[in-house]
């Protein structure tokens, strides 16, 4: 059989990655190579979607050094079990790929992960290999974020802390017994000892010695974790809990979904939960709720009896359907916590219409103008000349329902 070339090699683990979730580089160090000195950048240059000093949107090269793996984890495709095609980069051949693709251009950091072959240490200790190499040998100055693997030796963790500006571990599951269940060679204790780990590695690289100097510095953008969403049965609340949880127990920059795909050979194993990606959306909006407008988990998934998010509303509407009775709101007297539980009012919105009505009185096209939408808000808001009359209407979640789509017919 023919060796697979380098760009057949890509083909197959580009597809292999598309399973790992967060690309996210916000919180980065600010690193360029303008200067002359090494290749890359964190910054402003490349195939950059949007450009923000708290927080960036950077193409990544994304990509497992390996889909070859010794453990049988019943949701992934990449399990030992599983009929798919097989290929492994050497680390000279990651780190290649890495500085041809900036230097034309396509990307601007690497995103690497891999399945686990011979042992965690053999792995990481490779992954590592690459990214030392980059820095120390090549200057790169790119964003790298690295999805490190749990059960590795702490030394290789804290090695590639050094050089990674994020480091990612998976916590795979929303519950203990899933992860025993469907992943029986995890152990969640240790990942959760690897998480605690990098989190007081992260917390000792911000302290001074008592001469001044800052120790080096460790994944200046902190750590992440992924979770798989309808693997198994829990529910949206569970869900939300345990990343509240987890973000507040060990700093995480933040919990990134991915709904749970049937893959081949996997019907036998898990239980026929299939969410859309709907349902994954919808915990991000529900996480966007909890990290910026003040809602607790437990107030957004109160509204239905099965614990789960409406996935035909997004999860702010459901929950002013259900209270109700704490409507209309006053946009002219409301305070800060209550304009931002009203459906069509972002953050920038609300501030505005607090900056604006310390000067003068708001009505419905100031409101307009500050970017608000109106049609989601109309029937939560009194403004001068406006008041909400709908509130009691029983089809009024019907009114926000997207309109019918004619199906194709061939």
């Amino acid at each position: 059989m023919a060796k697979p070339t380098l760009q057949q090699k890509l083909a197959i683990l580009s597809d292999a990655a598309k399973y790992d979730a967060s690309c996210a580089s916000s919180g980065g160090e600010r690193r360029s190579s303008r200067d002359g000195k090494g290749v890359g950048s964190t910054t402003g240059s490349g195939i950059c979607h949007a450009y923000a000093p708290d927080g960036r949107c950077i193409s990544l090269l994304k990509i497992p050094m390996t889909n070859f793996c010794i453990y049988d984890c019943a949701y992934c495709v990449n399990r030992v079990s599983s009929n798919v095609e097989r290929a492994r980069f050497t680390p000279e051949e990651v780190v290649t790929l890495t500085l041809e693709f900036y230097r034309r251009n396509y990307i601007e950091g690497l995103f690497l992960s891999s399945g686990i072959i011979r042992s965690p240490d053999d792995t990481m200790a490779d992954m590592v290999r690459i990214v030392r190499s980059l820095r120390k040998e090549h200057g790169f100055r790119g964003y790298i974020h690295l999805k490190t693997i749990p059960d590795a030796s702490p030394h290789l963790i804290e090695e590639a802390g050094r050089h990674a500006d994020r480091l990612s571990i998976n916590v795979e599951l929303p519950t203990d017994a899933a992860v025993k269940s469907y992943a029986p060679e995890k152990n969640p204790d240790q990942i959760r000892r690897a998480m605690a780990d990098v989190r007081l590695l992260k917390e000792a690289g911000r302290e001074r010695s008592h001469t001044g100097k800052r120790p080096p510095r460790f994944a200046p953008a902190g750590q992440s974790t992924q979770m798989i969403v309808g693997a198994d049965g829990a529910n949206d609340a569970t869900i939300l809990k345990t990343s509240t949880r987890l973000c507040a127990g060990y700093k995480l920059k933040r919990v990134y979904y991915s709904a749970f795909s049937p893959i081949p050979d996997a019907s036998a194993t898990l239980p026929l939960i299939q969410p859309p990606l709907m349902r994954e959306h919808r915990l991000y909006q529900a996480d966007w709720l909890m990290r910026f407008y003040g809602f607790e988990a437990g107030e957004i998934t109160a509204a239905r009896p099965d614990g789960n998010l409406d996935l035909g509303l997004d999860p702010k509407l459901a929950w002013a359907l259900a209270h109700r009775e704490l409507f209309p709101v006053d946009v002219n007297r409301a305070g800060r916590e209550m304009l931002l539980r009203v459906p069509g009012f972002g953050t920038r919105t609300v501030g505005r219409i607090l900056a604006t009505r310390r000067h003068r009185s708001l009505r419905w096209e100031d409101v307009q103008r500050m970017g608000a939408n109106m049609k989601s808000a109309r029937a939560f808001i009194t403004l001068p000349g406006w008041r909400a009359r709908d509130l009691d209407a029983a089809d009024l979640a019907a009114r926000f329902a997207p309109p019918p789509e004619q199906l194709a017919l061939f």
